[in-house]
């Protein structure tokens, strides 16, 4: 299968989306496009063993209803980068929205051979990365097709993006399927390339698990066609990476 991600759909000369894309719908199961190919480009710091500074990128790409979510981190110079991990999800588009067919993750530490991650999502069961088997419920996602999923659940339904308000995911993560709740816990403004931006921040209701699960605070903005302009991702108390939206983001054009 020829990847999505191929250089002649390469987004570099891409106009950037205005921020005033797309602003929140009024009333419930607003009609919903899916965006073209979109690329977005986040600042990243943090600390891994001291204060770090990178890189990150979440890169949307369609072809019918067939989509690739990639998402790259790079932790350190870019011509010597200390951590890297490049995962991609791949499936369907459908009418609930993404049904991930497969999951791939691959991380490099400097020094370090790579370490591989598969999670294949057929239609009944989840071959996880150790060869375990689990069932698979309705609205599966994974690590990195939740973004692009809650996009198209908020675009549809923004009153659910309230405080106080929950969203619940069933997440296939590389050795467990699992219940995901977020909460809904306010309303932020951001600085951003397009200036100030009201965002809605969403915190994961279990803490993270070190060496075992990450989890992902998110800051969603209405005006920028639900995507995030901030993404949290924490290791344990003392391990993350801030991710900060660093350019517009860039669009192919529609039907892309």
């Amino acid at each position: 299968m020829t990847s999505l991600l191929s250089p002649t759909l390469a987004l570099a000369d891409l106009p950037a989306a205005p921020a005033s894309a797309a602003g929140p719908a009024s009333g419930p199961a607003a009609a919903f496009e899916w965006p073209p190919s979109t690329r977005l480009r986040y600042r990243l710091s943090g600390n891994y063993r001291g204060p770090v500074e990178g890189r990150a990128s979440v890169e949307w790409r369609r072809d019918g209803t067939h989509y690739q979510v990639a998402m790259d981190l790079e932790i350190g110079a870019p011509f010597a980068p200390l951590v890297t991990r490049h995962a991609v999800s791949d499936g369907d588009i459908t009418p609930e929205g993404l049904a991930p067919r497969r999951y791939d993750e691959e991380t490099r530490v400097a020094l370090r051979d790579a370490h591989r991650l598969t999670v294949h999502m057929d239609a009944d069961a989840v071959r996880l990365a150790d060869g375990a088997l689990a069932p698979r419920p309705s609205g599966l996602q994974d690590s990195v097709s939740q973004f692009v999923q809650l996009t198209w659940l908020y675009t549809r339904e923004p009153q659910r993006l309230v405080p106080g308000q929950v969203v619940m995911l069933a997440l296939a993560l590389p050795r467990s399927v699992e219940p995901w709740v977020y909460d809904v816990v306010g309303r932020e403004t951001l600085d951003t390339p397009a200036g100030p931006v009201a965002t809605v921040h969403l915190v994961p209701r279990r803490p993270p698990q070190a060496g075992r699960v990450l989890t992902a605070e998110i800051w969603i903005a209405p005006s920028l066609q639900y995507l995030p302009v901030r993404i949290l991702v924490r290791r344990d108390a003392a391990t993350y990476v801030d991710l900060s939206l660093d350019h517009l983001p860039q669009q192919a054009e529609p039907g892309r």
